[in-house]
Formats: structure tokens, C-alpha cells, sequence
């Protein structure tokens, strides 16, 4: 009886691998117990890190509401969001108002990426669809050094090249502006929009760009309403960030802005949120008012970026339902 039990059985049902497999399996119990303890270890492990990242982001966003507000309270929300005058050292009469650190901040952010997005966009559609492959590996060497170049260096070479530049080209008194600014911005995020670009054109599955061209589109037709569209999300995940190292850049805009509490202007000396904290933070005395203002320029930078990944995730979950 058992022999016609097995005969029935399907010899490929059961390979040797997992026989060998059940067998070891049946004799190393101990075996068994270490690799569930493993896999139970590594799973606490990764629920660690991840409670370690969130609880990092909770612990800056608590240190900064509770380092802001008293500033914001104490000045008045309106006449700290929107006042002009920013004069902290003044002991007659001291004013906090951010209203020029905010919109130098919102204009050299918004004209770095309507300069380095496209330059970025359109070398990441040369290297993705249509550059050699060894012309493709020279710009790529060209872009991770690029990435590489710490922010002082950018700074330093704006300082002595660009600055004196602008200052002759537009006769002014001195090149330190904003437009120096927005083209050291626009540099240095071009790494971020190429190699995230690049990466999501790769990306896109070449039955679609195949289907177009034989379809009788041509191949930049092909790039334009099929690929780009199709890599739309990545996109703007490179968009932003290329927006987030502008806005939070401190070192290289503090060389060739000027570093002077101005109103915007393209021509004139301004001040970052960053700078405006870098600068003044090692003289601010331990709770003094100046010193809690600084946390709430800090704190406004802050909430810009939330809302800029805010945006982010419903541009790109609108995208998706759309498509």
C-alpha cells in the first residue's frame, strides 16, 4: 500500500534541493531558531532606524517652535513676518522684521531654478536619450565633481570672478547682488536636477518610446510628449530638490550677496534666512531677543520647506490619479 502511495506521487514534485532543504530543516531545529532570531533582530533593527529618523525630525521641529515663538510673540507675528526694518543691535529702538530675508529667499530661490532647471533638464535629456556613450561618461565625471565642490569653494570663485564681473559689466558700485547669487545658486544645484532627471528618464519603459517612433513621431517629438511626460514625477522630485539646496544654501551666498538688510532688488546687497542666521548667530547673546529671533527666522525657513514637500507629494499624487 505505501509503495502505490508513492508511486502516485509526481517525481518532480519533490527536487533534492528541498529534500536536502526539509531534511536539515527536521534535523537542525537549532538552526531553524537562529535564523528566525535573525530575521526578528533585523526587523527591530530596521523599526529602530526608522523611529530614530522620525524622532530626529520631531525633536529640530519642537527645538524650533519652542526657540521661535517667544521672538514671534514678543514682536508681534505681523510685524516680524512683514516688517522691513531689521535692526536688533539698536538700543534705542530694535526692530525684527524678516519681510526682506523672507523675499530675498523666495527671489533667489525662484530665479535659481528658472535658470538651473532648465540648463539641468536639458543636459539630463542629452545624457539620458542622446549623447555617446563616451561623451555621456565625460559629462557624468564632470557633473559628480560638480556635486563634489564644497559651498565655500563656490563662494570663493563668485567672489573673485563673478562679483568683479557684474560690478564692470552694469557699472556698479559693487557686484555683491542678488543676480550673483541666483547664478551661484543655479550652479551649484545643477547636480541634483541632472542626476535625478537622468535617473527617471532611464527610467521610462522603451516600449513607449518605441511605440512612438513607430507611430512615425521623430525621436525629439518622441522625448517631449512621450518620455518627459512619462517622467514627470521624478521630475519634480528633482525640482525640489534643487529648491531645498537653495533655499537652505548659506556659505556660498554669503561671499557674493553682500550681506546687507536691504529689500530685494536685482543690483542690490542682500540677506538670506540663512545668512541672515549665520551672521549674526555667533554675537547673539543666550537668550536675548535677537538670539530668539534668529530661531524664528529659523523656524520660518522651516515651515517654507514643509510646504515646498507639501506640495511636492500633492502635485505628484495629482499626477498619478490624472494619469
Amino acid at each position: 500500500m505505501q509503495e502505490q502511495i508513492q508511486a502516485n506521487i509526481p517525481y518532480a514534485a519533490v527536487s533534492p534541493a528541498d529534500s536536502e532543504e526539509q531534511q536539515s530543516r527536521r534535523n537542525n531545529p537549532k538552526r531553524r531558531n537562529i535564523r528566525e532570531a535573525m530575521e526578528m533582530t533585523m526587523h527591530i533593527l530596521f523599526l529602530l532606524c526608522g523611529i530614530v529618523a522620525v524622532a530626529f525630525v520631531l525633536l529640530i521641529s519642537i527645538y524650533l517652535i519652542i526657540s521661535g515663538i517667544p521672538a514671534i510673540r514678543e514682536v508681534g507675528l505681523v510685524d516680524s513676518l512683514f516688517g522691513q526694518p531689521w535692526a536688533p543691535t539698536n538700543k534705542t529702538d530694535p526692530a525684527y522684521g524678516i519681510l526682506p530675508f523672507i523675499l530675498t529667499s523666495v527671489y533667489g530661490t525662484a530665479g535659481a531654478v528658472l535658470v538651473g532647471v532648465p540648463i539641468g533638464l536639458m543636459t539630463a535629456i542629452y545624457l539620458s536619450k542622446c549623447a555617446p556613450s563616451k561623451v555621456a561618461a565625460l559629462i557624468h565625471t564632470a557633473v559628480e565633481l560638480l556635486a563634489g565642490i564644497p559651498s565655500v569653494v563656490y563662494g570663493l570663485v563668485g567672489m573673485i570672478v563673478l562679483v568683479p564681473a557684474i560690478r564692470n559689466l552694469f557699472d556698479l558700485s559693487s557686484g555683491a547682488s542678488l543676480l550673483a547669487a541666483i547664478i551661484v545658486l543655479a550652479i551649484m544645484i545643477l547636480p541634483s536636477i541632472i542626476n535625478v532627471s537622468e535617473n527617471a528618464l532611464n527610467a521610462v519603459p522603451k516600449e513607449y518610446e518605441e511605440a512612438s517612433l513607430a507611430l512615425g513621431a521623430t525621436k525629439i517629438e518622441t522625448i517631449f510628449k512621450v518620455s518627459l511626460p512619462a517622467a514627470r514625477s521624478g521630475v519634480a522630485t528633482a525640482v525640489v530638490l534643487g529648491v531645498g539646496r537653495a533655499i537652505g544654501e548659506a556659505m556660498a551666498i554669503i561671499m557674493v550677496s553682500g550681506n546687507v538688510a536691504n529689500m530685494p532688488g536685482l543690483f542690490t546687497s542682500v540677506r538670506f534666512l540663512t545668512t541672515a542666521i549665520a551672521s549674526e548667530m555667533s554675537y547673539a547673546a543666550a537668550g536675548s531677543l535677537q538670539r530668539q529671533a534668529l530661531f524664528s527666522i529659523g523656524l520660518v525657513l522651516f515651515l517654507f520647506i514643509m510646504l515646498i514637500n507639501v506640495v511636492l507629494n500633492v502635485f505628484i499624487k495629482n499626477k498619478k490619479e490624472g494619469a
